[in-house]
């Protein structure tokens, strides 16, 4: 059974940072791609950042140049470093990741962990 578990978000005033992270764990053989979507109240999921399994990276155009995604292939963990944070940020993130387990590769959705940006 793999899961993926979001840490690091809070409360932060407008212009802080905060750096999420995403544990995976379970019978895991592989890692593909990892991605941080988030979700605010009333408003569709949105694709934040992405990286491959071999390292290319995409943001959303609102976040490039603040936010930054990795990964340590060998803690299982991806992270999303995010600084200067806006006060629209607000929201639930979400992690996203493809990954092999004991059978076959699948799709996991973390639990998502609040971000608050006060004003």
């Amino acid at each position: 059974q793999v899961q993926l578990v979001e840490s690091g978000g809070g409360l932060v005033q407008a212009g802080g940072s905060l750096r999420l992270s995403c544990a995976a764990s379970g019978s895991i053989s592989s890692i593909g791609s990892m991605a941080w979507y988030r979700q605010a109240p009333g408003k569709l999921r949105e694709l934040v950042a992405v990286i491959s399994t071999v390292g290319m990276i995409n943001y959303a155009p609102s976040v490039k140049g603040r936010f930054t995604i990795y990964k340590d292939n060998a803690k299982n963990t991806g992270y999303l470093q995010m600084n200067n944070l806006k006060f629209e940020e607000t929201a639930v993130y979400y992690c996203n990741a493809t990954i092999k387990g004991a059978a076959d590769w699948g799709a996991y959705w973390g639990q998502g962990t609040q971000v608050t940006v006060s004003s």
